[in-house]
């Protein structure tokens, strides 16, 4: 049976391959330390589970409007007004299932074959692929590591071809937690004001962020791109709901109403229970945000602290999420029995299967000298975790 030539380019996500290989190992008795997913181990908060039970116990189980329901857009828009002082109606917002599934309905609306889509790498594993199923091309701006893995305008400017349809950005980023301050998105804004190019901004750790770090959304920053920038967000971080799968979008009308006939007909509504929750989440108290945003940075100190002293690895000090991306090109040529560390693939390997522990190798990510480490684990996990790293880094010669 022959395979479309759309999936050429398409690989399966390498952070859900990493995770699928631990949770295999473990399911067979063996101790994985697991730093792959990128999921809170929080539970979520009590009263966004009540919500859900109640909608249950209310009937609330059949089918919603494709795009969400209404007094869930309403709490979207109130919570878009109220955090970052974007105006919405709620023709302008998209409920979908997950933040990942706005960003596929978006790319599948607005790109076109021959269209480019503008992506600074390090970059979330699955954005070039999106952009691939869309019959469009990924144009990839290195950012570089002198610059805390952010483009500048001149890198952005330079990007910018007849054919770039797009902008992807990411603030605080997946893999990295590199974040925009709003002078710098102002800056990145006056590269963007003035042309045709749809900016996606993924927003979905706005309010995981450290060290006073104040978020900005580029539409916020600069009124003149909000009819020209789609803002992606979700629960699943910042409430610990992976599982509920719910995210939206918010954005110029035309271009939602495209994206909501997408998912129509593919996906039809997202689950009405967790329509119901994340109402609850949204408007309900936001003191949990706090407690966890507490407890990851304690986990970012200590892991970044720890990386940058094992030999041959550096690494940067991430902003915001939950994410360590250590540099671990010194280790590159070193070997231990029969396994030679030549990039961020063999040390991947490497370390799941002699110290079972299971890390993101970077190429995924667009950046092959890296690897990602999440630390929405307990500290327990992550210091096990690390101290079998070092064992093992320190046998490589």
């Amino acid at each position: 049976m022959n395979i479309s030539k759309r999936m050429d380019n398409i690989k399966p996500s390498p952070t859900l391959a990493v995770s699928a290989k631990a949770k295999a190992m473990k399911a067979r008795g063996i101790d994985v330390i697991g730093f792959g997913a990128g999921e809170p181990d929080f539970d979520t908060p009590d009263h966004i589970k009540e919500a859900a039970i109640q909608s249950i116990q209310d009937g609330f189980t059949k089918y919603t409007p494709a795009g969400g329901t209404e007094d869930l857009k309403q709490a979207i828009c109130a919570k878009l007004q109220r955090d970052n002082n974007l105006t919405y109606e709620p023709a302008q917002i998209l409920v979908s299932c997950g933040a990942k599934h706005s960003l596929y309905n978006i790319c599948q609306a607005i790109l076109f074959d021959g269209d480019e889509a503008i992506i600074p790498a390090p970059y979330w594993v699955s954005y070039p692929d999106m952009v691939y199923l869309a019959g469009a091309t990924p144009v990839i701006v290195d950012a570089k590591a002198e610059n805390d893995y952010k483009i500048t305008p001149e890198e952005l400017k330079a990007a910018i071809t007849p054919k770039t349809k797009a902008f992807f950005l990411n603030s605080p980023s997946n893999p990295t937690g590199a974040a925009y301050t709003e002078d710098e998105l102002k800056k990145l804004a006056e590269v963007l004001v003035g042309t045709d190019i749809t900016i996606i901004s993924d927003e979905i750790y706005e309010s995981i962020i450290y060290d006073g770090f104040v978020f900005n959304s580029i539409a916020t920053v600069e009124p003149k791109l909000q009819d020209q920038t789609i803002v992606v967000n979700g629960v699943s971080k910042t409430y610990s709901m992976t599982g509920w799968r719910i995210g939206y979008a918010a954005g110029p009308a035309n271009v939602i109403k495209a994206m909501a006939n997408i998912q129509s007909q593919s996906t039809s509504n997202p689950t009405s229970i967790a329509q119901k929750a994340t109402i609850a989440a949204l408007n309900g108290p936001q003191d949990c945000i706090t407690m966890m945003v507490t407890e990851f940075d304690k986990r970012r100190k200590y892991m970044v602290d720890r990386l940058n002293a094992i030999p041959g690895f550096s690494c940067f000090t991430p902003k915001g999420a939950f994410y360590a991306f250590p540099n671990i090109s010194g280790v590159f040529g070193k070997k231990a029995g029969d396994h030679v560390i030549n990039d961020s693939t063999s040390l991947e390997t490497y370390l799941l299967e002699t110290v079972n522990v299971a890390v993101v190798g970077g190429l995924g990510f667009g950046a092959d000298n890296n690897i990602r480490l999440s630390y929405a684990t307990s500290m327990e996990n992550i210091e096990k975790g690390l101290n079998r790293i070092q064992e093992a880094v320190e046998k490589l010669s």
